[in-house]
């Protein structure tokens, strides 16, 4: 028989709270769990280790995969929900666990996942992700193109040849100086560099028609002002590309690279990016790094809806 006392003891803990509340309907897997509250496994796995003994959640396999369900009674599940309301990651909670469950009705991510992983694997004269993608950078074409956070300017000049104008902005004005030197070195003319900062960028609004951040937001020290900033740059219907680290949590990386942010779980991105008014929002895991600490690059893709 569940002990009330003891029941009620553990729905006084915020993370156990916001763990019955996802849970509330809904069967999720602890690294489902994970990317919805952005916590790690230890911590999630006691508490829901804690939470079972008492009978509040149960477990069922399925497969690999272990998922978790709530099983709080009538009387306790209305407290547990008022006292949700006093919580202020609740909201955020909700979109991520959207997200979530979307991402399981993705069937297409999974093939292409797939097909992912066959490319490349088995040896083939000529044939590599390099060599695809600067094919894949030749047929881009947009008239107007901002590289936000662009440092020395690399992937501004691997797309200055596809585009009109090339835009790169950084905030260090020896990068931008750099950059300058190797453009007028290479004869890039279409591509410019300004002094500026991307949550801010000195771009006036509404022109451009590709904007991108390559590992730039975890420096930023306002992501969706950031994001905000690449919207109002962006012509109706332009497109937004971001390259970032995936949620981690290796905090050296503050020290040895000016990271303020530990990466963004997907959830995190495309709350940001609807929240400064994109849509048909996409996100994905694109690559992991063979060797520790085994960092994964997180895409999103998303656009600023045409003008009615």
């Amino acid at each position: 028989m569940k002990s009330i006392l003891k029941s009620l003891k553990l729905l006084t803990d915020p993370t156990r709270l916001r763990i019955l509340n996802v849970l509330d309907g809904e069967s999720l897997s602890v690294a489902e769990l994970q990317e919805v509250l952005n916590m790690g496994q230890s911590r999630i796995s006691t508490q829901l280790a804690q939470l079972k003994k008492e009978g509040l959640v149960a477990d069922s396999r399925t497969g690999k995969n272990v998922f978790y369900v709530s099983c709080l009674d009538e009387s306790l599940r209305g407290v547990a929900a008022k006292a949700c309301e006093e919580l202020p990651d609740v909201e955020q909670d909700r979109k991520a666990l959207h997200f979530i469950l979307e991402k399981r009705k993705d069937k297409m991510r999974s093939y292409f996942d797939d097909v992912v992983g066959r490319f490349g694997r088995n040896y083939a004269p000529g044939r590599s992700w390099k060599a695809l993608a600067g094919g894949l950078l030749r047929i881009m074409n947009y008239e107007v193109i901002a590289d936000l956070g662009a440092g020395e300017g690399f992937v501004s000049q691997l797309l200055s040849p596809r585009a009109r104008q090339v835009i790169a902005v950084d905030n260090s004005p020896g990068m931008v100086e750099l950059g300058m030197q190797m453009a007028r070195e290479h004869g890039l003319t279409n591509l410019e560099y300004r002094l500026g900062d991307i949550e801010d960028p000195p771009i006036d609004p509404g022109t451009v028609d590709l904007a991108m951040l390559s590992q730039a937001l975890h420096h930023a020290r306002n992501p969706m002002k950031a994001l905000q900033s690449a919207w109002t740059i962006l012509k109706p219907g332009g497109c937004l590309l971001i390259l970032d680290l995936l949620r981690h949590n290796v905090e050296k990386v503050r020290d040895l690279y000016a990271d303020t942010w530990l990466g963004f779980s997907e959830a995190q991105m495309e709350s940001m990016l609807r929240e400064a008014g994109f849509s048909h929002v996409f996100t994905d895991i694109v690559d992991k790094e063979a060797e520790a600490p085994f960092f994964q690059t997180l895409m999103g893709v998303a656009w600023k809806p045409k003008s009615k």
